[in-house]
């Protein structure tokens, strides 16, 4: 078992995994589990659900390298996800970036100092009739502007 983990993530888990009548197909909600608790999906964590689904580690990391949900380090508090696919970057996504970069102080991939906010770039969003668009967490926010992402922020204080 990986060191740290709850009493009660571990009883979770198993529930999650006695669901499915294959162990493999209960990998997505079990990484979510485990980075929920731990913040981030390690080499050791990638091991172990290995070992608990007995699928090859190569596997777990086929998933965690992937799904934009899965986070390799942990993250800010808000996980801020800038679309780059082709509609958005056609409606201004690069401008969404900038503005970003400026206004939190970080670049792609930084996390700002307090722990606050994790800037990432991510190939689709799903949401291209709202282009530009961003998640933070697990909310989407189209149809972006630099007033508009401001207000976003300001509303996340």
């Amino acid at each position: 078992m990986i060191a740290g983990l709850s009493s009660e993530l571990k009883k979770k888990i198993a529930e999650v995994v006695a669901r499915y009548p294959k162990k493999e197909a209960a990998i997505l909600p079990v990484l979510h589990l485990i980075q929920r608790e731990t913040g981030a999906i390690g080499a050791d964590e990638e091991r172990w659900v290995a070992g608990l689904l007995e699928i090859r580690p190569i596997k777990v990391r086929e998933v965690v390298t992937f799904y934009t949900m899965y986070h390799q380090k942990p993250v800010g508090r808000f996980h801020i996800q800038v679309c780059s696919n082709l509609p958005c970057s056609l409606m201004g996504g690069e401008k969404v970036i900038d503005h970003l970069q400026r206004r939190l102080g970080i670049k792609i991939g930084e996390t700002t100092p307090d722990q606050r906010f994790t800037l990432s770039e991510v190939e689709c969003l799903g949401a291209c009739e709202q282009a530009p668009c961003m998640m933070i967490n697990f909310d989407y926010y189209g149809d972006l502007t630099p007033e508009k992402i401001d207000g976003l922020l300001k509303g996340l204080d």
